[in-house]
């Protein structure tokens, strides 16, 4: 976990940066904090959840487990927190990320073209680069196609886009009333260097809240 959580460590970073800086801006900081270990209560292989977005989920990758409590997050923020213009989701989510982005650029998923073009701008303007990531729900959503519940939490066929379907996981449990944008990052590839975090992902939220000296 010395870079594993760099999602978590990076929007801390950048709120704790804005709030330093003063920034005319409402930021609402979630933080997914877990512990992963075995034990009596962790999750099994054929276990069905009940999520806060009220859908169920059929766990058939207990090693996918980081995109079931930022579902709960997406689901949170969407529902439960006014005046939301746009929710970013930030983690190092899937190894598959680096075949489709590279170890340089984290990988990028939004449902409009606005968002995917100002978050790019962000990557360009801070140094934490991004690129975008093939969206396409109406495709990919039937890989967590269950027999038992609404999905299951990991893909059948692993070579078919899995960074932008694991995503979409997250994406399912936005509430459906949330008109806002929304922008996940997935930062598994630039997150790290030679064993060692890098800080990603502060810089990036600070450009996209047009910071002084980011922007």
């Amino acid at each position: 976990m010395k870079h594993d959580m760099g999602g978590s460590a990076g929007v801390l970073g950048a709120f704790q940066a804005a709030v330093q800086l003063k920034l005319p801006k409402k930021i609402t900081l979630l933080l997914a904090i877990v512990e992963n270990a075995i034990g009596p209560n962790s999750i099994r292989n054929d276990d069905i959840l009940t999520m806060k977005s009220g859908k169920t989920i059929e766990i058939n990758n207990t090693d996918a487990e980081g995109r079931l409590i930022l579902s709960d997050c997406v689901s949170h923020a969407s529902s439960n927190i006014g005046n939301v213009d746009v929710i970013l989701d930030m983690a190092t989510l899937t190894g598959a990320v680096m075949v489709a982005t590279g170890s340089k650029h984290a990988g990028v998923l939004t449902k409009t073209k606005y968002m995917e073009n100002r978050i790019c701008d962000a990557g360009m303007r801070s140094g934490d680069l991004v690129f975008p990531l093939l969206y396409a729900p109406e495709f990919l959503k039937s890989e967590f196609e269950s027999k038992v519940a609404d999905m299951k939490n990991s893909v059948k066929d692993r070579s078919n886009a899995q960074a932008s379907c694991a995503g979409h996981f997250i994406e399912c449990h936005i509430s459906e009333e949330y008109g806002g944008d929304w922008v996940h990052v997935d930062m598994a590839g630039p997150d790290c260097r030679n064993e060692r975090a890098t800080g990603y992902g502060v810089a990036l939220i600070l450009a996209l809240l047009k910071a002084p000296g980011f922007y």
